[in-house]
């Protein structure tokens, strides 16, 4: 990479961060303001030592940060990229598997059934089952919305109102997911593969207007549910309502690392206190 990197600036001698946060900080703040676009290569690792003043190794580093983050990837032989725009957006099932290889395993989630993670849950489990994957102890929290209370979505779009009726259609919905997800894991209980599951699901009175995944207190998938209008039958009969479409919605992924200031680690800490704030608050128990 020949072209001018004075946009990445110098490393400050009295800043009391590592010289790899210094490093990531500073490639990670030119990513996020375009000054490396999605798809540009990095510089090459020893034109970042030269310029910095630094051990290779400790390039290294800072690239891993911006890795976990998944800021960049790097290909063998190649070197470093910016992660291009359309693959920012992550699949949620690899990361559940390798949440699955940790002893300890802890999934909370809020959203509005639950379905894409009753899902990805099944086949993680299923390699439980046959041996591939042997976590000692799983804890499951889900947060999903009472649909058994008014709710602004989803809603009648002719009135933009609430309809009990469609309410009712979102309610079965959102039981078969979390029943799903407590049987689950409590199969692999029962049988005795693992010394400890739990899936505990509570509900509170909000609209879902998000998903949020956090895997084992480290890593955040969150996502937007599109409103979207169209027609589905109720009690037999086309109707017209405003949905929340969950399916293929795009999930951005947040990672902590060994910065405290990033800003995957700050988007962790703030979704775990999140979840727990509204778990521990407004949210009661679901009577599956």
């Amino acid at each position: 990479m020949s072209e001018n990197l004075d946009f990445l600036g110098q490393l400050d001698p009295d800043d009391p961060k590592q010289a790899s946060q210094q490093i990531a900080n500073k490639l990670r703040a030119a990513i996020l303001t375009r000054r490396l676009s999605p798809g540009d290569k990095l510089p090459s690792q020893p034109e970042l030592a030269a310029r910095y003043g630094v051990a290779r190794e400790t390039v290294k580093r800072a690239l891993e940060l911006l890795r976990a983050e998944r800021l960049i990837v790097t290909r063998q032989g190649s070197g470093a990229f910016v992660r291009a725009q359309t693959q920012r957006a992550v699949e949620l099932r690899p990361h559940i598997e390798a949440a699955f290889e940790r002893p300890h395993v802890t999934i909370d989630f809020a959203g509005f059934s639950g379905e894409t993670l009753r899902d990805a849950l099944a086949e993680a489990l299923d390699k439980v089952r046959v041996g591939r994957l042997a976590p000692e102890t799983i804890a499951v929290r889900v947060l999903i919305s009472d649909m058994t209370v008014p709710m602004a979505l989803p809603s009648r779009a002719e009135t933009q109102a609430d309809d009990p009726a469609v309410r009712e259609r979102a309610e079965r919905i959102t039981r078969r997911a979390a029943d799903g997800i407590i049987d689950q894991v409590a199969e692999l209980g029962d049988l005795g593969l693992i010394r400890s599951a739990m899936a505990e699901v509570r509900m509170h009175r909000a609209s879902p207007l998000f998903k949020l995944y956090i895997l084992n207190g480290e890593e955040v998938f969150y996502g937007f549910y599109p409103v979207v209008e169209r027609t589905v039958s109720i009690k037999g009969e086309p109707l017209a309502i405003y949905d929340l479409m969950g399916k293929d919605v795009p999930l951005f992924h947040y990672a902590v690392t060994d910065d405290d200031a990033s800003h995957g680690t700050q988007f962790v800490e703030a979704s775990r206190q999140w979840f727990d704030s509204v778990w521990s608050t407004i949210a009661y128990r679901y009577e599956g």
